[in-house]
């Protein structure tokens, strides 16, 4: 089964089949959108008293023909993220989280619009497109999101925050000290106004796309993360923040992502947890990309790193989005032996990504637009392979 093999996503063909199964497992793809999609079924079943399992994991091509030796045939798989498997809901063309979110309105639950818009930011949407203006209307008329000018982060530590962030690069990225410089310079008040917020937007946006290594794509990347929803009564300060914790521990932390997505007021353990994996693997992904060694070619771009494979797949996300020239950004880790890529539109990188990996005893998966890889041997080489397929 491959990432073609579509299945029907339509919310009411997924509620019917989740309301007549004794028990559901929720398996959802390692990034944001599908982790919030999974916190918004999970919810809803909660909310039913159906029992259900979440779990995260990078291949959901294997996941899906893999029962646990416990199950029943009786008992529902809905994998998150990816077309594979009878009862899927994709998350490439539209959010997951936004179906997610139609689902457990069909279930008859009221899912939580917040963490839905923190879903189609994590797919690199905005809110209220691709299916998510019933969410944002929802957060919207509760009074749960404002709109304002500033930056998209999780927390008011703007040093923190800026330098960990992942829905931007700038020089500041990666260095929590250079950071805290750089607002000084600004001299910002201790309570940001609007004035504060916008003077603060104004200089990422300007030294994210003026930076030495920025790409002509780094001037609509940097968009996502400017004029955020900030979320008053939220687990974070802001919607894009929320959406940035969701997409770092689903790579990092899925155990804590999970908790994260399931819990309607986390608690101050949680939150700490979520703040600290956000934290690590957002300052190891620029750090990483700092030292990177980058080769251009045709149609790809290519940054050999010293990085945990966990973060290889936010490294690829980052070098696509704000220094690529290519349309696919490849992040190579040849000691621990290991990739990931990025593309900016859908290419079939995860069937590709499989086939080559497969041809030197190693593993690929992944969807159209972004997909990993471990193998042993000579990563080059499969580097290049990746290139003649793509």
């Amino acid at each position: 089964m491959t990432e073609a093999a579509v299945a029907d996503a339509s919310p009411t063909a997924i509620a019917g089949a989740v309301r007549d199964a004794p028990f559901v497992r929720l398996v959802a793809r390692d990034d944001g959108d599908a982790l919030a999609a999974a916190g918004l079924l999970a919810r809803a079943l909660q909310d039913r008293d159906d029992p259900f399992q979440v779990r995260v994991a990078a291949d959901l091509v294997t996941e899906a023909a893999t029962e646990p030796e416990t199950a029943d045939e009786s008992d529902l798989t809905v994998t998150i993220g990816a077309g594979d498997g009878p009862h899927a809901i994709p998350g490439e063309g539209r959010p997951a989280s936004t179906t997610a979110f139609a689902v457990a309105r069909e279930l008859g639950a009221t899912p939580d619009p917040v963490l839905a818009l923190a879903g189609v930011v994590a797919a690199g949407s905005i809110p209220g497109a691709d299916g998510s203006g019933d969410a944002l209307e929802a957060a919207t008329q509760n009074g749960l999101v404002d709109r304002r000018p500033g930056v998209a982060l999780p927390t008011a530590d703007l040093a923190d925050g800026l330098a960990a962030s992942t829905l931007l690069r700038f020089p500041a990225s990666g260095d929590p000290e250079e950071a805290r410089a750089k607002l000084a310079e600004l001299e910002l008040p201790a309570e940001l106004d609007e004035d504060a917020h916008r003077r603060l937007a104004s200089v990422v946006a300007v030294d994210a796309v003026a930076a030495a290594d920025a790409s002509e794509r780094a001037v609509s990347s940097v968009e996502r993360a400017l004029r955020p929803y900030a979320t008053p009564e939220g687990p974070f300060a802001t919607v894009g923040g929320y959406a940035d914790v969701l997409d770092a521990l689903a790579h990092e932390a899925p155990g804590t992502g999970v908790a994260l997505a399931l819990a309607d007021e986390p608690s101050d353990d949680l939150r700490t947890a979520a703040f600290d994996g956000w934290r690590s693997h957002g300052l190891a992904a620029h750090r990483a990309l700092d030292a990177a060694t980058t080769g251009r070619y045709d149609g790809a771009f290519v940054v050999r790193v010293d990085a945990d494979p966990a973060v290889l797949p936010t490294v690829a996300r980052l070098a696509r989005d704000f220094q690529s020239p290519e349309p696919v950004a490849i992040a190579l880790a040849e000691e621990g032996g290991a990739l990931a890529a990025a593309a900016t539109e859908p290419v079939g990188l995860g069937d590709s990504l499989r086939e080559v990996a497969g041809e030197v005893d190693g593993s690929g998966w992944g969807s159209p637009t972004r997909g990993a890889a471990d193998f042993d041997g000579d990563g080059t080489e499969l580097v290049a392979a990746l290139r003649s397929q793509l």
